[in-house]
């Protein structure tokens, strides 16, 4: 087998972090630099990976969009039966990170997850458009189908169901919480001497300290 093709080496540029610059709460530093990945034009600036584990301590990741994050923390959607909702269940413990290349800047969240309360869940089900509620119900999401075909039979069959009506959200989906225990903001420099600072919550306030790259 051939070795594949090795992507060229990228700068980083030499656009420095200081602690100074964050300020002291976290997520006010959150909220400036998801604001500049959005005005960058960074397509889905909202995209994270979100990591979970099971209870055996098997680890797994996949894309997630974050809808929205308050001083709670950072809030998704899901199906709740799904295998991530398995491991929150389980392991009610996750990490996010965010990666704008553009801006050469990675953030890394650690902390515990809460589902949201019901009407919280419902009040952002209705803002979303009608094919996404009804894919919402045809989805039962992470099992197994033998093609496609099953997947779209289904979301017949739910618009069918609602034909008319306005779609409820499902038992099976909704909301969580992730309430942030620990956030690292890196930056990207030249070498790989990367500035990387490090929010960690102690009681209702947080201490800062600088990482080594």
């Amino acid at each position: 087998m051939k070795n594949p093709p090795r992507p060229e080496r990228i700068e980083y540029g030499d656009r420095s972090l200081e602690a100074g610059q964050l300020g002291d709460d976290p997520i006010e530093a959150f909220a400036h630099w998801f604001a500049e990945a959005v005005e960058s034009g960074i397509p889905e600036a909202n995209a994270m990976c979100l990591c979970t584990s099971s209870e055996a301590g098997a680890p797994d990741g996949r894309m997630v969009l974050l809808k929205s994050f308050d001083d709670r923390g950072f809030l998704f959607y899901t199906n709740y039966e799904s295998e991530k909702a398995r491991h929150l269940s389980e392991t009610p413990q996750a990490a996010l990170v965010f990666w704008w290349q553009s801006l050469r800047r990675q953030i890394r969240i650690r902390g515990v997850v809460e589902k949201l309360p019901s009407v919280e869940s419902a009040e952002y089900f209705a803002t979303r458009p009608e094919d996404s509620r009804f894919g919402a119900w045809a989805s039962r999401q992470s099992t197994e189908i033998s093609s496609r075909q099953v997947l779209l039979n289904s979301l017949e069959d739910v618009r069918k169901r609602f034909e008319a009506v306005e779609v409820p959200r499902p038992p099976h989906w909704g909301g969580y919480v992730l309430r942030p225990s620990e956030i690292e903001f890196w930056q990207g420099r030249d070498s790989r001497l990367h500035d990387r600072i490090k929010f960690c919550k102690t009681g209702q306030s947080w201490e800062t300290s600088r990482l080594m790259p």
